[in-house]
């Protein structure tokens, strides 16, 4: 996946949150449903990021940018802060 790619789907999961958020004001979701899809959301944005950085520390270290993966949400989840 190129960075352009990757900033398209974050610039997507920005706007469906928005959406979302529009929706629960509006009434046609309820907070849970709003509350479950905003972290989903986020998990998909954090490993968005996480793929964005190892992406850009590969060119760094002069290796190729596409032998990096996008890591599970386990593990993009499970860093310690």
């Amino acid at each position: 996946m190129q960075d352009k790619t990757i900033h398209e789907h974050i610039h997507a999961l920005v706007e469906e949150e928005h959406r979302l958020r529009t929706a629960m004001q509006a009434g046609d979701i309820t907070s849970d449903e709003e509350r479950t899809r905003l972290r989903d959301l986020e998990v998909s944005l954090d490993q968005c990021w996480d793929l964005l950085r190892r992406r850009r520390a590969a060119t760094d270290a002069g290796l190729d940018p596409d032998t990096v993966g996008e890591r599970s949400a386990t593990e993009v989840e499970g860093y310690l802060q």
